[in-house]
């Protein structure tokens, strides 16, 4: 999962930087994840978790992952490009939409990592 934001460096010039996750889906919202599409927003809650590793090149390696306890897709309302009739301004709202198989996934225990 990309989280991108903006900045103003000591320079008064705007930057733009993006942070990398790696999530974690188990159960239910492994199901849920799949139906995702690229560039959706989402908001994810959930623990997190590192690994230690050596692969064959043996370099050592950690790993960071948000294991996701909850799903929540945001979606903006569609917003026509035509003005308002009464050239009034428009107040944007996002829609959020609760995806989480928590409750049923909590129940059984061996699903989640210790």
């Amino acid at each position: 999962m990309a989280e991108g934001y903006r900045y103003t460096d000591r320079n008064n010039q705007v930057q733009e930087h993006t942070n990398w996750h790696n999530l974690v889906f188990y159960g239910d919202l492994a199901d849920i994840a799949v139906t995702y599409e690229k560039g959706e927003n989402i908001f994810v809650e959930g623990t997190l978790q590192t690994r230690k590793f050596t692969p064959k090149d043996g370099s050592p390696r950690t790993v960071y992952e948000i294991i996701a306890r909850s799903v929540y897709l945001i979606a903006k309302p569609r917003t026509t490009k035509e003005a308002p009739a009464d050239n009034a301004p428009q107040r944007e709202s996002a829609a959020v939409a609760h995806v989480s198989g928590v409750e049923e996934v909590e129940a059984d225990a061996s699903v989640w990592p210790s």
